[in-house]
Order: C-alpha cells, then sequence, then structure tokens
C-alpha cells in the first residue's frame, strides 16, 4: 500500500498547549487539549458515534504485527474499506508477531517508529517514557470524544489511574472493556470426565483430585501435559494458579504486588503465597500427574500428545479450543471430546483479575504531535479502535458482506466464511482472506460486541465465570526518571531469577528445603532495593494525589 499524503514533521509555531492541571487522578484529562494548530485533514464537529472522515486523503504509518496463522494481504477489504469510510491509507511497518515487542524496542529507541504503535500492553510503555519518544496520550484525550464517553460510562478511571507515571500522565491508549472477562482456562477431555464420573473441579484441590483420576485409569499418560510455555515457561497456568494463589507468576509476573493487609508493596516471588503456589505445582510433577515437558516444550507437542491421547488436559482459550485442539482430536482420536473447565478457585478465593478490563492497546510516537495531521490522525484513532462502529467493523468487517444482523440485532456471519469454527468448511477465513478479527485492531468494546462471536458453548462458560469475585486494582507507583533507571537494571535480573527458582522446584532439580537460599539470592539480586523503590513512589503519589 501507498501512502497518499506526504506526512510533515514540522513544528507549528502556535504549537500544542497540554494542559496538566493537577486533579484527583493526576493529571487532569478533562481539562487538555487546547487549540491545536496540527488539525489538516481533521473533522470540525467530530463527536460520539460520528463516522470519521478525513477531509483529504491521509496516510498513517503503523507497526503491524504479522500473526502467522493470518498473515497480512495486501488486499484484505479491511485496507478498502478503511479508505473509503475514513479517507485513510494505512502504511503498515510489518513485523513478524514473534518479534513484535523486541522490533518496537528498537524502532522507538532509533527514532524510527512509526506513529501508530498498536498490540502494547499496558506496562510495556513505561521503558520508552523518560527518553520522551512516545507522546503522553492524557493530554490529548480531548480529541478522542468515544474514548472519553467509554471511560467515564463503564467507570474506568481508577483502571486508567494505574497507568499514570510519575509526572500524572499515561503514555498508552489502552484497549476498553465493558466488564471483566476470563479467556483463559484448562481445556480437559469430556469424554474421559464422563468416563471416570468426574465432576468439573471446583478450587485446585479438586484439580489436582481429578488429574489423579485420571493418571490411576491410565498410568501410562501425563493427564496434563501444558502449552504456552515459550518464552515464558508455563505462562498460562502458572498465571492462572498465581491469581487464584495471591501473587502473580507466569504470564501475569510483576516484581511487585501489593499487600492490603501489610499496606504496602511486597516482591511476590519470595512470599509464602509464592512458595506455596510452586508446591502445589511440585506434587503435580512428582506424582506424574503433569508432563515435565510441559514447561520447555513448543505448543505443537503439547497438541501432539493431546492428540495422540498421551494427555488430557492442556491451556486453552476459546479460540485454541476451537481452532487447535478439537481438529486434531478429530483426526486421531474421533470420539475424543475437550471443553474449556471453569477457572478453579484458589486459596484467596472464587477470584478473577480486575486488570482484564484494560488490555493491548496503542503507543503514539511523540513525533506525531508535530505533524500537520495529528488532530486527523486522533480522530482516526478514537473511531477505528473506540467507536462502537469502528470496533464492530474491525471485528465483523463489512455488514452486508461478511455478515448480516437478524431482527434482533444479533449478528450471522456469512455462511461461505468461517471463523473460530462459526462455519466449519467454509470457503473463506475472516481473518485470513478479509483481515477482520486481527489482533491489531479488534480488541475491547461492548459486553455484546465481545460475546457476538462467542459460541453457546462459549457463552455458557462465560457466564458460568460471572459470580466470580474480582480482584482490586494494585495502587500506581509511577518512578520519577531517576527511579525507573535503577529499577529497569534491577527487574529483568530480578524476573529471570525467579523464573529460574520456579522451574527448579517445580521440576524437583532443587528441594523446597532451600527455599531460604533462594530467598537470600532473590535478596542478592535487589529485591529489597527494588520493593523499597516501589514503595517510595507510591508513597510520593498517593500524598500528591490524595
Amino acid at each position: 500500500m501507498k501512502r497518499t499524503h506526504t506526512m510533515t514533521a514540522v513544528a507549528v509555531a502556535t504549537g500544542m498547549l497540554a494542559l496538566a492541571a493537577c486533579g484527583s487522578g493526576g493529571a487532569s484529562d478533562d481539562d487538555t487539549g487546547a487549540a491545536l494548530a496540527n488539525d489538516a485533514g481533521s473533522m470540525a464537529d467530530y463527536g460520539v458515534g460520528d463516522q470519521f472522515t478525513a477531509t483529504e486523503p491521509l496516510s498513517f504509518p503503523i507497526l503491524f504485527s504479522d500473526h502467522p496463522n493470518y498473515p497480512i494481504q495486501d488486499d484484505w477489504m479491511l485496507w478498502q474499506e478503511i479508505e473509503e469510510r475514513a479517507n485513510v491509507t494505512l502504511e503498515p511497518t510489518v513485523v513478524p508477531m514473534s518479534d513484535y515487542e523486541q522490533k518496537r524496542s528498537l524502532l522507538v529507541g532509533a527514532g524510527d517508529a512509526p506513529l501508530i504503535l498498536p498490540k502494547t500492553y499496558p506496562g510495556q510503555e513505561a521503558a520508552f517514557v523518560s527518553s520522551g519518544a512516545i507522546l503522553p496520550v492524557s493530554d490529548y484525550i480531548d480529541l478522542m470524544p468515544n474514548f472519553k464517553d467509554k471511560v467515564e460510562r463503564w467507570g474506568l478511571d481508577a483502571n486508567l489511574d494505574t497507568l499514570r507515571q510519575e509526572d500524572g500522565k499515561y503514555y498508552v491508549l489502552p484497549g476498553l472493556h465493558e466488564a471483566v472477562w476470563q479467556d483463559y482456562t484448562i481445556a480437559v477431555r469430556t469424554d474421559i470426565m464422563e468416563e471416570l464420573g468426574l465432576e468439573q473441579p471446583k478450587d485446585w484441590d479438586e484439580f489436582r483430585d481429578m488429574l489423579a483420576a485420571m493418571k490411576e485409569a491410565y498410568p501410562d499418560v501425563y493427564p496434563l501435559s501444558d502449552r504456552f510455555s515459550i518464552p515464558t515457561p508455563a505462562g498460562n497456568l502458572l498465571n492462572l494458579l498465581g491469581m487464584t494463589y495471591g501473587t502473580s507468576a507466569g504470564w501475569g509476573y510483576a516484581n511487585q504486588r501489593w499487600d492490603e493487609e501489610a499496606g504496602e508493596f511486597v516482591f511476590p516471588g519470595t512470599t509464602d503465597e509464592y512458595r506455596d503456589m510452586v508446591t502445589y505445582l511440585h506434587g503435580l510433577v512428582e506424582d506424574g500427574l503433569i508432563d515435565p515437558e510441559s514447561f520447555t516444550q513448543d505448543d505443537d507437542s503439547a497438541i501432539q500428545k493431546l492428540a495422540n491421547g498421551k494427555s488430557f488436559a492442556i491451556s486453552t482459550n476459546a479460540q485454541t479450543l476451537v481452532n487447535d485442539y478439537r481438529p486434531a482430536l478429530a483426526a486421531t482420536l474421533p470420539d475424543a471430546e475437550i471443553s474449556k473447565i471453569r477457572l478453579p478457585a484458589g486459596p484467596v478465593g472464587d477470584v478473577v483479575s480486575g486488570t482484564a478490563l484494560l488490555e493491548n492497546g496503542l503507543m503514539i510516537s511523540s513525533d506525531a504531535k508535530d505533524d500537520e495531521n495529528f488532530v486527523a490522525m486522533m480522530q482516526f484513532i478514537d473511531w477505528l479502535w473506540y467507536s462502537d462502529e469502528g470496533q464492530e467493523f474491525a471485528k465483523w468487517g463489512v455488514e452486508g458482506t461478511t455478515y448480516t444482523k437478524d431482527a434482533d440485532g444479533t449478528r450471522v456471519l456469512d455462511p461461505g466464511i468461517d471463523f473460530i469454527g462459526l462455519n466449519p468448511g467454509a470457503p473463506k477465513h475472516l481473518q485470513k482472506d478479509f483481515g477482520f478479527s486481527g489482533g491489531v485492531f479488534a480488541y475491547g468494546g461492548t459486553t455484546d460486541l465481545l460475546w457476538s462471536t462467542f459460541s453457546d458453548e462459549e457463552v455458557a462458560f462465560q457466564e458460568s465465570m460471572a459470580d466470580k469475585e474480582v480482584l482490586p486494582l494494585q495502587p500506581p507507583f509511577p518512578f520519577d526518571e531517576i527511579e525507573r533507571e535503577q529499577a529497569t537494571l534491577l527487574e529483568t535480573p530480578l524476573k529471570d531469577t525467579v523464573q529460574q527458582g520456579t522451574l527448579q522446584f517445580v521440576l524437583g532439580q532443587r528441594d523446597l528445603s532451600e527455599w531460604d537460599a533462594y530467598v537470600a539470592e532473590i535478596e542478592a539480586k535487589g529485591s529489597t532495593q527494588y520493593i523499597e523503590l516501589v514503595n517510595a513512589a507510591h508513597d510520593r503519589y498517593a500524598e500528591a494525589n490524595g
């Protein structure tokens, strides 16, 4: 795709008035965004629910995470419709999904990043704040009426506060969800459960009992052989366990966790809760209930074991259940049945993380504010990523072409198009052939939109999760520039040491009697120093913001 409008990087003399009036949540986003000169191509009266259409043809450079299951195509309807509806051509810098985070860091660090940087999870932006390479987007949300509307209606101000940096601003536009939802859990061979007379486990102890019953009936099988272990060993399984054990682990691991009772942050990788979680998982390995290779094998190996009847349980989300496991089992064990189980409860209760209201979103290069089309770009982003119409378009495509609506408003995928098993065997695919429902654009939105592609089975699963207690958000602890430099030096060695120690204890390569020695090793890596930085930053922020 070629650009139809040359972007300039000329600073306009009148500049941008980015007010930062302090309020209860730091910088007051509602009072920012004054007379902006860089408004070429923008709409004078753009508001909630309006179709954004640039007043002249525009082109915006964007970093694009290329998914191997649906690689980017120049002839996608997605591109054609964006150009027709918004008068915008997107100019993607294409990066393989496996290299996306590294490439993004290199481009931002070198000052060569495209203006729009999607697929950025909250927290990933922190490394770029001190350099000034990315935009303090909270200064400009007055240009984004749909974003502001959803934040207000869905009560997400406290969630956004968790993103604020030391200057009271936030630097990432997150995906916004109307309600908490949990997609990832464990998929289990339900035919085996039925054969053995097993019920769905309510907590992790019952989950262990279920695996033990399977092992007794099938001694040569590892009941659980897991995936999602590259690059983070047991990334999903540990994340689920950590969430329900009152700590963090796996994908969700962070070097700090708020202790409500103590009223301060603690280092999670050395807490009693973390040790209890590790002890539980070690017991599964020791008793042959989980495949030791679960922590190092690639996804294909784990799927192959499931398909060959060498395992009965595996980490999953809705898409992998339909796209990976069921087709693989159908080809080898046609009578096998597999489904998601409700996330088991843990020692802290029947809980789910409240952080799920925010998900991956966008960073914007700080160069954007000096571009003559800056206002138009922010309006375009607001329409495509945050308006009801833009989100429906990014997810479902074009009404009357890729989908229709019933009289009651239910969206129905065209029968000639497949997506997550809605029309198995259809000649076309919504992601591969049209570009819709891709991770670069389609995330966030109303619960109705989120559930609109769910099968009846997935809707039932989500309804079964609805009564879980939502864990509270941890308070902000924005570092100043010096603290950020110090923290950056400590964070990776600490995380790596926790990950390595976790693996050693779980696999029995290190006896749990050596826990105190492990804690000492973590402290030698600077855990106490790091937590002192975190608590100092939190105390300063709390004092400044009431």
